[in-house]
């Protein structure tokens, strides 16, 4: 008979694994670049710059969600297709790290926006790190 063991009859210390699972299929070497279970390119995800100058009165071409009150920090997203931010590689999921030298990782919205609003010259810190949709 297969019975279970208390928890408390354990030994310390107890470590619970996650189920197991199965590795992605085999694909041959060649292949592996184009298929999304095997990239292993993790440059994309490096911190980058990102310039965009704004005339008066202008929209900035993307939205940005996010703030201290969340503890996640200021994602973008959305980027206005052919906007000045979309030309410049301003994507969905970037992580606003800072801009114009202003650490953008632990601020207020709203904050934020002002900054973004009132900046006629924009130099922003970013990197992809993108967030759940559920989020």
């Amino acid at each position: 008979m297969d019975q279970k063991i208390p928890y408390d009859d354990y030994q310390l210390p107890v470590v619970f694994l996650p189920s197991y699972e199965n590795p992605p299929a085999w694909i041959p070497p060649q292949e592996r670049v184009h298929q999304p279970d095997y990239n292993n390119e993790l440059t994309q995800f490096l911190p980058r710059t990102v310039v965009l100058k704004k005339p008066p009165g202008a929209q900035l071409g993307f939205n940005i969600r996010g703030g201290k009150a969340s503890q996640l920090g200021i994602f973008i997203s959305k980027v206005v297709p052919d906007s000045d931010a979309h030309r410049a590689g301003l994507q969905e999921g970037d992580q606003v790290l800072s801009v114009n030298e202003v650490d953008f990782q632990d601020i207020e919205h709203s904050r934020a926006v002002e900054i973004l609003k009132t900046a006629r010259e924009i130099l922003m810190r970013v990197r992809f790190f993108p967030y759940s949709k559920s989020y």
